[in-house]
């Protein structure tokens, strides 16, 4: 079985703000772009057999400053942000002043993904990443789709999305653990 890196992209306006930011394609901060430096010492781009990145700019610019060739990665539409619809850019406490108790993972976002076509998209990535046959490879995402995809791997429902807080700029790792699937390190610096 591989083992999976995952890295959420460095800091950006937004995810400073706490503003969901699913299709709005921002720039890493100077901040962010430390926090993407700070990945080149703790990643060898030649220890995966597997470079998987979402479309988005600030996912591609973090693996670029990571050290990773941008000619070595490969472009996944299944590993973009979970698509926010009318909420993009807006903060989870506005949302909450209209939808009391709102969430990602247990509300709807209106104009945008249900958390099952997230799912679906999490299980294709896993399924892409399996038939690789590779040892390692590294994904470079975002935060909530990151961990809907953690999740899948576990076999987890949704609903415990709130409980794996992910922050910018750091990295997990999913992998076996003697016959199933594991979380084997998370949101490190």
């Amino acid at each position: 079985m591989t083992d999976i890196y995952l890295v959420r992209h460095g800091q950006t306006e937004w995810s400073a703000d706490g503003r969901h930011t699913s299709t709005t394609d921002l720039p890493l901060t100077a901040d962010g772009e430390r926090e993407a430096a700070d990945l080149r010492g703790r990643l060898d781009p030649a220890d995966f057999g597997l470079v998987l990145s979402s479309p988005r700019a600030r996912a591609r610019r973090t693996a670029q400053i990571a050290g990773f060739d941008p000619d070595r990665l490969v472009i996944d539409d299944d590993l973009a942000e979970w698509a926010y619809g009318d909420y993009e850019g807006v903060t989870s406490a506005k949302i909450r002043e209209s939808v009391p108790g709102w969430t990602i993972w247990s509300h709807p976002t209106p104009g945008g993904e249900t958390a099952e076509q997230v799912r679906v998209r999490c299980e294709r990535v896993i399924s892409r990443v399996e038939a690789s046959g590779v040892e390692r490879a590294v994904l470079f995402g975002h935060g909530h789709a990151l961990r809907a995809l953690t999740l899948t791997w576990l076999g987890l429902d949704f609903a415990l999305g709130d409980r794996f807080p992910l922050e910018t700029g750091t990295l997990s790792v999913l992998g076996p653990y003697k016959d199933g699937r594991a979380l084997l390190s998370w949101n490190s610096r």
